[in-house]
């Protein structure tokens, strides 16, 4: 929460911790009245038939006495919807307070689009504008604009209609009282039947061209929000240059009295929709240089001119007026957005707004639990069409989001995958026509709802197995199995190989798998360590390192123990129990470190029949496996190279020199066990 929140404001014991102020059933209320230090959307309230009880909250549920889902009430408001994202959420309260600018970095899937609608449904409405293009008399091509409250719009037109049809019945009574006295003359006085049709085919073309003129005084209503209950909100992620900043159509006829009005061929972008509203652009980074530059003049002028986006085009003859486009910008987009966003757009943004990280994960909290269970409520309500969810089946739920954490004693907070989870695990459950969601419909999502990346490294198991590629027993000398992960949620297996051979030339570490530049640069902390130690002249020695089928690369330093034991057993000639796993990062002397993703590896190495996983003392605490897979390995906690070595080497009276040679020369190294609390680090 925010330094400026007073807790006199909080709600106290004798309301429950509950501000039923915040769950309106009305239409969404004027930030003015929303203290951004409210704890808006915090608590959950249940209905009829179901309880809270206060001596429960350490459960899966935090204490929510419920049958299923249908038991919590879903808020109205979707800034009270949000789950987590506190810093953000108070945020955005201000920002649609002050009209500021905002940018949303984080992991897809944490609530960016969702805070920016809600931001929508918090700008006063009041203010919303209509927006016209009028004919220019002067100037045919540069049509006038005209803004006037949200839904006179429709009026104005209606009367220009109005006006024009009544014009326009007038000159139809008119051009047939002509037509009738002078088709009557040819007939009846001058007996020309021919000259009379021709006479009257040319008056009739005649008034229809001058009717054009009135037509082209109706004006082209460019912006409606007329009815509109709450500010535009405008989503123009991946738009291009004239859905973002408007066009003007083509018109292939230019002449002869066919062309359409150039006000008429206007359209608007969504900057201009988005004016007194919302502007939301995901992944900021994928507009041209352009867009962006005439993006931030928009913001700046607070109006822009339309033209045609093609230069070859006849709508680039025309220009309207300046259009407004006093929008507030929400952009949003991962870390990468920012390297390729425009330093002048970013500058306007931070300049007069915010910028918000979003966070991947939570803190597991009893309140939070209950914010799960209604984030399910939320789902089944949202879609419509899902059973909803009895208690085992939220406990479930609840369970997979701190297995996707990663981390002990929190819950993620990418809960658009998670949400996804549920769905599957409704969709189960109405096929089978279930009155209810059951916990087994969810054990059957999450095994039917895996990643493309868990498929794969499933089958690339599988193909391994049928090949017998994968190596589980017995000793290899200079063979160590690795772990590594694909994609966020996914473990597999990858075996690290090293040989040691006479150089040519000077010695040096050579090692293949298409390694990127964090990873090469754990080898070579490798090979420091390697130095320290051996009593192997290295110096004339070339040390060859393989990762075995890489097919994807490997990106981090998780490798690094994997690599250490392998060219360490290499070099000494000491074979490698091949019934261990491991991952780790390495210091450069000798400290095993936390790495990220150890439940996956833990579960892949099971999976691939393996007995024994080193992990990261660090990392023990976030270890959350399967129920079946936790009695088919033994995990092992480490926090120097020695004891990595001690487990995993074969050989007894080398593996115990060797061993013993390291603790020596790494002194009190294994005394200080850094890293114990340390946090994960890339994989």
């Amino acid at each position: 929460m925010s330094d400026d929140v007073n807790p006199d404001d909080r709600p106290g014991p004798s309301d429950n911790g509950r501000d039923n102020s915040n769950s309106p059933t009305g239409p969404p209320a004027d930030p003015e009245d929303v203290s951004p230090g409210d704890d808006l959307g915090s608590d959950v309230d249940v209905g009829p038939g179901a309880d809270y009880d206060p001596d429960e909250e350490e459960n899966l549920l935090g204490g929510l006495e419920i049958e299923t889902t249908s038991d919590i009430e879903v808020p109205d408001r979707l800034v009270d919807q949000v789950i987590g994202q506190d810093h953000a959420r108070d945020i955005i309260l201000k920002a649609a307070k002050q009209r500021r600018h905002v940018m949303m970095i984080g992991s897809p899937g944490t609530g960016k689009s969702m805070l920016a609608k809600a931001m929508s449904q918090l700008l006063p409405r009041e203010e919303l504008q209509d927006i016209l293009v009028y004919h220019n008399p002067d100037d045919g091509n540069e049509p006038k604009v005209r803004t006037v409250p949200a839904g006179k719009g429709e009026q104005i037109v209606e009367a220009h209609k109005e006006e024009a049809r009544k014009r326009n019945q007038m000159r139809s009574f008119l051009m047939w009282i002509i037509i009738a006295v002078v088709f009557g003359y040819s007939l009846l006085i001058a007996q020309q039947l021919l000259l009379g049709i021709l006479a009257a085919g040319v008056i009739y073309l005649a008034f229809r061209y001058s009717s054009r003129g009135s037509d082209a005084m109706i004006p082209n209503l460019l912006v409606n929000n007329a009815g509109r209950q709450t500010a535009p909100f405008e989503d123009a992620t991946g738009a291009h240059a004239g859905a973002l900043l408007g066009d003007v159509r083509h018109d292939p006829f230019q002449s002869g009295g066919m062309e359409t009005p150039s006000h008429d061929r206007v359209e608007a972008g969504a900057i201009h929709k988005a004016n007194k509203g919302v502007l939301f652009v995901d992944e900021i980074n994928t507009l041209d240089i352009r867009s962006q530059q005439k993006l931030m003049t928009a913001i700046q002028e607070g109006k822009f001119s339309i033209t045609g986006q093609s230069e070859r085009s006849s709508g680039a003859m025309v220009q309207t007026e300046p259009v407004p486009t006093d929008f507030v910008m929400v952009a949003a987009g991962n870390l990468d957005a920012m390297e390729n966003m425009h330093p002048a757009l970013r500058s306007r943004i931070k300049g007069y707004g915010y910028e918000v990280y979003m966070d991947d994960t939570i803190e597991d909290t009893p309140e939070m639990r209950r914010k799960y269970a209604r984030f399910v409520a939320q789902e089944v309500t949202k879609d419509g069409r899902l059973p909803h969810f009895n208690k085992d089946a939220l406990e479930e739920v609840i369970l997979e989001a701190q297995r996707r954490s990663g981390r002990k004693g929190h819950l993620t907070l990418e809960l658009r995958n998670l949400g996804g989870l549920v769905r599957v695990a409704g969709d189960i459950a109405r096929a089978e026509d279930a009155p209810e969601t059951t916990r087994e419909h969810v054990l059957q999502a999450k095994r039917r709802s895996r990643s493309i990346e868990q498929q794969l490294a499933d089958d690339y198991i599988e193909r391994r197995k049928d090949y017998e590629l994968n190596v589980n027993q017995g000793e290899v000398v200079g063979r160590v199995n690795g772990l590594a992960v694909m994609g966020e949620d996914s473990g597999i297996v990858m075996p690290v190989m090293a040989e040691v051979t006479p150089s040519q030339g000077p010695g040096e570490v050579i090692a293949t798998g298409k390694l990127q530049e964090i990873a090469m640069e754990a080898v070579q902390n490798v090979s420091a360590i390697i130095k320290k130690f051996s009593d192997e002249d290295i110096s004339e020695k070339d040390i060859h390192i393989q990762f075995v089928q890489s097919y994807e690369g490997v990106e981090g330093d998780s490798a690094s123990v994997t690599v250490a034991t392998a060219v360490i057993s290499a070099l000494e000639n000491v074979p490698v129990e091949q019934n261990i796993a491991m991952t780790g990062s390495l210091s450069v002397r000798g400290d095993v470190l936390p790495v990220g993703g150890v439940t996956h590896k833990i579960e892949a190495a099971a999976k691939a029949g393996l007995d024994r996983v080193i992990i990261p003392a660090a990392n023990e605490q976030d270890v959350m496996i399967e129920d079946e897979y936790k009695d088919m390995v033994e995990i092992i906690p480490v926090t120097h190279i020695s004891e990595v070595l001690e487990v995993a080497l074969a050989g007894e009276p080398e593996k115990d020199s060797l061993v013993d040679r390291l603790k020596n020369i790494t002194g009190s190294a294994l005394d200080r066990q850094v890293g114990r609390s340390g946090s994960p680090s890339p994989q």
